[in-house]
């Protein structure tokens, strides 16, 4: 703002760097995208001072409710830098709900809180959009929102978004971890990318290494390296819901900052440790390059990557290959990545020489 005072002398809102009529006109640009993500329970409207949710609508008999709140971090800065606005939205959905499907819940309805210096609305509505997809895929309703527009605050162009999302899960049915137990298997699912941590790292890499994002990636010539950095996160309720209901599972880990190493002792009894064999995938194009460009070691690429994986099942032996199958069939790609043994909640990840790059067999362990 310059500090001059209005020619009128009389000053207005807008002078201020507030328009109010645009975050009218935003409203209006999205009120179909928010009705597409109407559900039992939830009307699919907005406007109001809140969103009215019904759980008996949706189902429920005797429901525990489960909140989680998230962000996309950096991975923004690649978006805003590079006109990638399509897709964060997703990426903000699925951290949420993807920690929501971990405790057994099912996601019902989700707000949204978008902050910028100067709305650009077709900028928000493109990120909207991206937030409203995201509740499509993750079968909740898109309830309500926060726009708001704060000149000073922040960097011509930037952008932070912070999501929230309350779920349900009937009293009894939830997942605590309890059911863990030496001589389960764990089943990993593919990751889409990086998803949305690591990315400071990236960043990093990228300004240090000179990538020229809007190239063809090294490791993929049919993809800009920006498409493949900037690939959405995956959202895996609706593929997970059905056999949490049915009792197949004994816990699930979302595999977010801290990696495999850190994230999987958070859903395991004290008296459990997870073993992740790295020989037992293959790491992704995409994670070699970036464990090559920085040289990245790899007990590091455990704890700070998915590493192509990204969540985490601990499921009954005779179990394994049915639920394997049917998750397939689900979309997943389904990977059998280690074992539950006995020991101190913690998780080790070991690999054999060649495997990460390695030179030689190598082991990262964490205990919590």
């Amino acid at each position: 703002m310059s500090g001059n005072n209005p020619p009128s002398g009389r000053y207005t809102y807008e002078q201020a760097g507030v328009s109010i009529d645009a975050g009218n006109a935003l409203v209006r640009a999205i009120g179909p995208l928010v009705r597409a993500t109407a559900r039992p329970g939830a009307d699919g409207e907005i406007g109001g001072f809140g969103g009215f949710f019904d759980p008996k609508a949706a189902g429920y008999a005797d429901p525990l409710l489960v909140a989680a709140n998230d962000g996309v971090g950096t991975k923004l800065k690649l978006a805003i830098d590079h006109d990638r606005h399509d897709t964060v939205g997703i990426d903000l959905v699925a951290m949420c709900v993807n920690d929501l499907i971990v405790q057994g819940a099912e996601p019902l309805f989700f707000l949204d809180y978008f902050a910028t210096g100067k709305l650009e609305t077709g900028v928000a509505e493109r990120v909207i959009a991206g937030i409203a997809e995201g509740c499509k895929q993750a079968g909740c309703a898109l309830i309500g929102g926060e726009t708001a527009e704060m000149p000073g605050m922040y960097a011509a162009g930037d952008y932070d978004l912070a999501g929230f999302c309350v779920g349900a899960v009937e009293r009894g049915e939830q997942l605590t971890g309890e059911r863990v137990r030496p001589g389960q298997v764990l089943l990993g699912l593919a990751s889409s990318g990086v998803h949305s941590n690591g990315y400071s790292l990236v960043r990093r890499l990228a300004e240090d290494m000179g990538w020229r994002l809007n190239r063809p990636a090294l490791f993929d010539q049919d993809r800009l390296l920006i498409e493949a950095l900037i690939e959405p996160t995956r959202i895996y309720v609706k593929s997970l819901l059905p056999e949490i209901r049915a009792g197949r599972i004994a816990a699930l880990a979302h595999i977010t900052g801290g990696g495999l190493l850190e994230n999987i002792p958070r859903v395991l009894p004290e008296d459990a440790h997870a073993v992740v064999d790295a020989d037992a995938w293959e790491q992704p194009r995409l994670m070699a390059f970036l464990e090559a460009q920085g040289n990245i070691e790899p007990g590091e690429m455990a704890r700070t990557f998915n590493c192509g994986v990204g969540m985490v099942l601990a499921v009954d032996e005779g179990e394994a290959d049915s639920l394997a199958h049917d998750l397939t069939a689900a979309g997943e790609t389904v990977l059998r990545v280690g074992r539950i043994e006995a020991g101190a909640r913690g998780c080790t990840v070991r690999g054999s020489a060649g495997v990460w790059s390695a030179k030689e067999d190598w082991e990262a362990r964490h205990v919590s």
